[in-house]
C-alpha cells in the first residue's frame, strides 16, 4: 500500500482540495491519502510559519511521524507545496517514491517574474489588505487562481474556512518570504511528473517547462485551468497521476 501526501500551497490548507482527495482515493483503490496542513495553516494555523521550505519539509515529516505513517510516500503537491516537494526529495530521497509537481517553481530554474506574475499583485491586494473583509479576500483569490466563473458556493466555503483557521498576515509573510528565496536543488533525485496549467495567471507555466527540462522530468499542460489546477480540474489531475502511476513513475 503507498501513502499519498497531498500538499497545498501559500496561505491554503487541506480543506481548499476539495474533491480531488476522494477522487484519488477512488481510481486508485488500496492506496492511503493523506491531506498536510503547512505549519500556520489549516490545523496549524496557530502556529508559525517557517521562514525557509526547509523548515517546511520538517514539519511535514514530524506530522507523519506523529500520526505514525511510514513511507514511503508519493506526493502530489501544488505551487508552495510543490517547493517543499522538491526539497523533500533533495535532502531525504529514500523517503519518497516520487512527486508529482503541479504549478510550481524555483529559484536558480526560473526568474522572479516568471514565479509570481507581476500582474498578479495588482488582483491579490484584496488579499493581503489588513482592513479587507473574508469575503472581498477569497474573491480576490478565486479570481487570481482559477479560470472557472466565479463560483459563490466555492467562496463561501473558503470564507467559512478562513474563519475557522485564520491565516496570520506574519505566516502568510513568512510563506512568501520562503516561496521567493526558494532555489531548486541541484538534482532531483526521484521519479516525478510536472503538471501546469498553460492559462495559469499567477505563475508563468514556464517555470514548471523549466523544472521539467532541468530534470528530464515529463510534463503535461492543461490548456485551460489556472493556477489551483485541482480546483479547476480536478478529474485530469486524478487521470494524470493514475497514468503516471501505471506506466511505472517514469521520469528519474
Amino acid at each position: 500500500m503507498t501513502t499519498w501526501i497531498l500538499l497545498r500551497g501559500l496561505g491554503r490548507e487541506a480543506r481548499h482540495w476539495g474533491r480531488l482527495p476522494p477522487l484519488l482515493e477512488e481510481r486508485l483503490p488500496g492506496e492511503r491519502v493523506l491531506t498536510v496542513d503547512l505549519p500556520g495553516s489549516g490545523r496549524w494555523w496557530q502556529q508559525a510559519s517557517p521562514a525557509n521550505v526547509a523548515g517546511m519539509v520538517e514539519a511535514v515529516r514530524a506530522e507523519l511521524r506523529a500520526r505514525s505513517r511510514p513511507g514511503p510516500y508519493v506526493v502530489l503537491a501544488l505551487s508552495l507545496g510543490g517547493m517543499v516537494a522538491m526539497e523533500w526529495a533533495a535532502r531525504f530521497p529514500g523517503e519518497l517514491q516520487g512527486c508529482i509537481l503541479v504549478n510550481s517553481s524555483a529559484g536558480r530554474l526560473s526568474p522572479f517574474w516568471q514565479r509570481l506574475r507581476p500582474g498578479a499583485w495588482l488582483q491579490l491586494a484584496p488579499w493581503l489588505q489588513p482592513r479587507a473583509g473574508d469575503l472581498d479576500r477569497e474573491r480576490a483569490v478565486y479570481r487570481v487562481t482559477s479560470n472557472l466563473p466565479l463560483h459563490d458556493a466555492v467562496v463561501d466555503d473558503w470564507v467559512a474556512f478562513a474563519r475557522s483557521r485564520p491565516v496570520a498576515r506574519r505566516n502568510l509573510a513568512r510563506q512568501l518570504f520562503a516561496a521567493a528565496r526558494y532555489r531548486a536543488p541541484a538534482r532531483l533525485p526521484v521519479p516525478a511528473l510536472v503538471l501546469a496549467s498553460a492559462q495559469d495567471r499567477l505563475v508563468s507555466p514556464r517555470a514548471s517547462e523549466a523544472i521539467a527540462r532541468a530534470w528530464s522530468l515529463p510534463l503535461n499542460l492543461h490548456p485551460s485551468a489556472g493556477h489551483d489546477l485541482p480546483l479547476d480540474d480536478p478529474d485530469w489531475v486524478v487521470q494524470q497521476a493514475v497514468d503516471w502511476v501505471l506506466r511505472g513513475f517514469p521520469g528519474a
